[in-house]
Order: structure tokens, then C-alpha cells, then sequence
């Protein structure tokens, strides 16, 4: 049985990823997942602002002690945008690398196009085999048009592209007015993937404290029907590797996102509900399926059912719309 992939120009063993999640802060982790037959671990995404907010608290602490005594001036070393949170980001990336063959993948999130090249150069240093940006951003600010929110991700990709030469994912939102258009700037503007989607975590209420409540809700399997659309709409049409993530609770997630076109499939939910010798159940419910109908690797499905595959043009589409609302609840199609 051939499972062997290729995504983002890196070899993989097989299509599932561990994706970002505070699973993979872990070394020992790391190697179990590469244990229970993981092919690649992306690491937990470094946020700008924790960095910052770190360094800060750092100086307010040292700067309290050194305007009492001055010859404590000399006693803590200058903190910087490259210390704390970032030198144990780097620390646990390179023994990653060192620690297992299975691919390391980096993760950012910043803010500032400052912090997009430090970072990425600083993971690229310590040994990650490739990078994924991700760009989450909510665009609350009211005065922003669509183009604008849009215009940066081939930005945020622009800049780091100049700046590191590993294999760059970027992580897209789901609420994009054209993302199969962004989706298509980024490959020509040197995304080798893109991964879709980002899940924007919101928030609920607590009517009896009174306050907004923000809690983790992991994802279920009804939550694959849109990127499993859009990777579908977009495989075998973009030079990027596609990676589909959210909603993958069982083996049959990932056989779905490989006909439409995925070359690997993310999760995180399923290992943070199963543990990770999860990912040994994925790989064999995924073996089984294949081998009960005689195919032999994955290339055979994958993107069996995408857009391209069977030729579908946007009036079928607009046709299939209208046939799915036409058709009776309770009622079998002919």
C-alpha cells in the first residue's frame, strides 16, 4: 500500500499532518506522534504579541529594580524581540529536528512586518524544514475594505518569501469575498501551499456573569463541507500543495479530502479528544478503505471528485444549488 506524499516540495510517508496545537510544544509528543506514523508536525504557532507582551513584562520588572540601585544596570542582559518566548520556540524547533525524521514545520503569527522576517529567518535558522504563516486577522476595523483584508496575505507572503528559502504554507480564513483568488495570487507569489482553513475561534456569552466568554470549541466532522468545496473548486488549478484542515474526526474525513484534491490532510481535534496514537487508527481505517477496493495508493483517488476531475462549469454548479434546495427532506433522488 502506497501512501507516500508530496506536499509543499517536502516527501511525506503518508497524507496526515499533525497540525498546530499545543500537542506539539511537547518533544515527547513529537515523537509519539512520529511513532503512531505521522508524517509531518507543524508546530504550535509563535504570536507576536506574547513575545512583546513578555519582553514588557521583563523590562517593567528589571526597571523597577534598576531605578533603585544603579549598579544594577548591569545585572539582567537586554531582553530584545528575540528573547524569552522565541529562544524556547527555537530551542524546542531545532530539537524537533533533531529528534525525529518526520518533517518540522514552523508556525507564525505576527503583526508586524517586523516580526513576520525576524521570525521567519529565526525558524528557518534553527532547522525547520518549512514555515507556515498564519495570517489570522479579523478585520473589526470598519474603515477596511474586502480588497484591503485580503491584500495581506500576498504581502505577509511577499515579505517572508525575500526573507527565508524553506518551503512557505499559508493559512487562509474562510471568510474571504474571493478566496479562490487569493488562493491563486499566493501560489503565483511563491506560496508552495496553502491550507484551508483557519478557524476563527469566536466568542459566546455568559448571561449570568455577564460577560463575553471566550472557550475552545473543537471542530466536528459537519465542519469539512466548505473546505472540502473550496478544495475541491481549487485542485489541480493552483501550483500550491493544498492541506485541508478542520473537522477531521475519523479516517473517513480524510479519504473525503483526498478525492477532492488534498495532498494531506491536518488535524489536531481528534488527537486532542484520542491522544496522538490516534493517528495509527486514521492511517489504518484510511489502509482499509483503500485496500477493500483494490487501489493501491492514494494518488489513485486523490482528487477523484475535484472540480477539474469531472468537468463540472459553473452552470452545473448553479444547477446542483438549485437541485440540493428543490429536493424534498425525507425524500430519495432518482
Amino acid at each position: 500500500m502506497d501512501l507516500s506524499t508530496r506536499y509543499m516540495g517536502l516527501e511525506l510517508a503518508n497524507p496526515v499532518v499533525a497540525s498546530a496545537s499545543p500537542l506539539n510544544a511537547d518533544l515527547d509528543n513529537i515523537r509519539r506522534l512520529e511513532d503512531a506514523g505521522v508524517a509531518a508536525i507543524v508546530l504550535p504557532s509563535l504570536f507576536e504579541e506574547e513575545i512583546r507582551a513578555e519582553a514588557l513584562r521583563y523590562e517593567r520588572l528589571t526597571g523597577a529594580v534598576t531605578e533603585s540601585f544603579a549598579e544594577a544596570l548591569t545585572y539582567f542582559p537586554e531582553h530584545g524581540i528575540t528573547h524569552g518566548g522565541t529562544t524556547r520556540y527555537l530551542d524546542l524547533a531545532q530539537r524537533a529536528v533533531e529528534a525525529v525524521d518526520a518533517p518540522i514545520i514552523g508556525s507564525l503569527n505576527d503583526t508586524t512586518p517586523e516580526g513576520w522576517i525576524t521570525y521567519a529567518r529565526e525558524i528557518e535558522e534553527a532547522g525547520a524544514h518549512g514555515l507556515e504563516l498564519n495570517v489570522y486577522f479579523l478585520p473589526t476595523d470598519l474603515s477596511l475594505s474586502g480588497r484591503a483584508v485580503e491584500q495581506r496575505y500576498p504581502d505577509v507572503l511577499a515579505a517572508v518569501r525575500e526573507t527565508v528559502t524553506i518551503p512557505i504554507a499559508v493559512k487562509l480564513s474562510p471568510y474571504l469575498s474571493a478566496p479562490g483568488h487569493v488562493a491563486m495570487e499566493l501560489a503565483r507569489g511563491g506560496a508552495d501551499a496553502l491550507v484551508l482553513f483557519n478557524r476563527l475561534y469566536q466568542p459566546d456569552i455568559d448571561i449570568v456573569r455577564l460577560q463575553l466568554r471566550n472557550d475552545l470549541e473543537l471542530s466536528r466532522h459537519e465542519e469539512i463541507r466548505l473546505p472540502l468545496l473550496w478544495i475541491a473548486v481549487l485542485a489541480g488549478r493552483v501550483r500550491a500543495s493544498l492541506a485541508a484542515s478542520t473537522g477531521v474526526e475519523s479516517w473517513e474525513e480524510i479519504v473525503k479530502y483526498l478525492m477532492a484534491g488534498a495532498d494531506v490532510v491536518m488535524t489536531t481535534s481528534a488527537l486532542l479528544r484520542h491522544g496522538v496514537g490516534f493517528v495509527g487508527d486514521l492511517l489504518a481505517g484510511l489502509r482499509a478503505w483503500l485496500s477493500a477496493r483494490g487501489i493501491h495508493s492514494v494518488d489513485r483517488i486523490r482528487g477523484l471528485l475535484s472540480r477539474q476531475r469531472l468537468g463540472l462549469t459553473e452552470a452545473f454548479e448553479r444547477a446542483s444549488y438549485l437541485e440540493i434546495l428543490s429536493w424534498p427532506r425525507g425524500g430519495e433522488r432518482s
